[in-house]
């Protein structure tokens, strides 16, 4: 199921995202520079693995992990926390939790077109992806 997210996605629109910044709480600076970059996410599946790797700028990321499994993960940002992402109604639900709170990063696909939606509370993101190689 998560075939249905590989692939190369720029980020083309995002709503919110500084006040999402915020609400986790990125310094002022970073999220000036974090809401100016426009990442690249490339998505690929190797066996029962799914690889996410995010280009931008600011920083490089990359997440490996395997559906339905806890894993621990130090976000872009430098948050420890502990992750879990399964496929939910055909969406990519990445959860992480650190100290108490806890934060929903939601990728759907349709089409050649990627939305991630990011919540924290009452803030919600959203961070439209078109397809590189569509």
């Amino acid at each position: 199921m998560a075939n249905a997210f590989v692939g190369t996605w720029n980020l083309k629109e995002s709503v919110k995202f500084d006040e999402y910044m915020k609400k986790l709480g990125v310094s002022f600076a970073t999220r000036q520079v974090g809401c100016l970059t426009k990442p690249t996410t490339i998505i690929s599946v190797e066996g029962d693995k799914v690889t996410v790797k995010t280009h931008s700028t600011l920083k490089n990321t990359e997440l490996s992990f395997k559906l339905d499994e806890e894993f621990d993960e130090t976000t872009a940002d430098d948050r420890k926390v502990k992750s879990i992402v399964t496929i939910a109604d055909g969406k990519l639900v990445h959860v992480q939790k650190w100290n108490g709170l806890e934060t929903s990063l939601v990728r759907a696909v349709d089409g050649n077109a990627l939305t991630l939606t990011l919540t924290m509370d009452e803030v919600v993101c959203t961070r439209n992806y078109v397809k590189a190689d569509a």
